[in-house]
């Protein structure tokens, strides 16, 4: 119909298994659970699917949730090959001064000394 949807960049498109991925569309559906007050997806390293989701989750204030209820969250919500495959719990996410996620930083640990590099 002559419209372009952008819907993530290009460096933030988790390729797993051969399927495209858009981190934004899997931190959307995280974020629409209730004890998520924060939410970073990233790809990491596999050696089966080349990369795989993970997502760095920040939980509300006196909330509680387990990885396998927010994995199943989004198999509910998403199609499966969308959800995480494994969640890090955190006490905070690695922002600019402005607040903009610094998902470069978040994603570093993860690749350091890997032949195949994520910027």
């Amino acid at each position: 119909d002559g419209y372009l949807t952008i819907s993530d960049r290009k460096k933030d498109v988790i390729i797993t298994g051969g399927e495209n991925v858009s981190s934004i569309e899997v931190e959307d559906v995280l974020f629409s659970h209730p004890a998520v007050s924060e939410v970073a997806v990233i790809g990491v390293p596999s050696e089966k699917w080349g990369e795989t989701i993970k997502a760095l989750v920040v939980l509300a204030e006196g909330a509680e949730a387990t990885e396998a209820e927010l994995i199943a969250w989004c198999k509910e919500k998403a199609a499966s090959y969308k959800a995480p495959t494994s969640i890090e719990f955190r006490p905070e996410l690695a922002r600019t001064a402005t607040g903009k996620l610094q998902k470069f930083k978040l994603r570093q640990p993860y690749w350091d000394g890997q032949a195949k590099q994520i910027n």
